[in-house]
């Protein structure tokens, strides 16, 4: 099913987690309507600004899955909120400007250790936070969000 033109249900939903251990990571409907908002309000832009396909290495997460992968407890995955995704052959930070360069109203951008951006929108009418920032270990502390600019 598509979500947007250039978006699939599938791409926002595969788990590698969810197909070896039998668990269904279909979203409700209210959780598919997310899904949809992410995809063509935000995915699309961002893929036509930056003339590539987009690769979705996390979209919708059900409670267990986003559980066993080690997600927050108040994951936007869970509600269909969320997408971790990169662009072949563009830095990360790159792709974190692009999505602030095109003013969409994002709730969070995060780098995530380089190698991924999280993006995540908030509730449909609910204000979004606009927050940016990167992901980092530390041996010491774990992962340590730190606030950032991307303009």
């Amino acid at each position: 099913m598509k979500l947007s033109p250039h978006f699939t249900l599938e791409e926002l939903t595969i788990s590698q987690y969810a197909a070896r251990n039998g668990v269904d990571n279909t979203p409700s409907e209210a959780i598919l309507a997310n899904l949809r908002r992410l995809c063509a309000d935000y995915l699309e832009p961002l893929r036509l600004a930056v003339a590539s396909p987009i690769v979705i290495s996390s979209g919708y997460r059900s409670p267990q899955v986003n559980k066993a992968v080690g997600g927050s407890g108040g994951s936007a995955h869970m509600y269909g909120l969320a997408a971790d995704l990169t662009v072949p052959g563009m830095p990360v930070r790159k792709v974190c400007q692009q999505i602030v360069a095109l003013r969409l109203p994002f709730d969070q951008i995060i780098d995530e250790f380089g190698a991924w951006v999280h993006i995540a929108i908030a509730p449909k009418n609910t204000k979004p936070r606009g927050h940016m920032l990167e992901a980092r270990r530390s041996q010491s502390r774990g992962v340590i969000y730190t606030p950032t600019s991307f303009t």
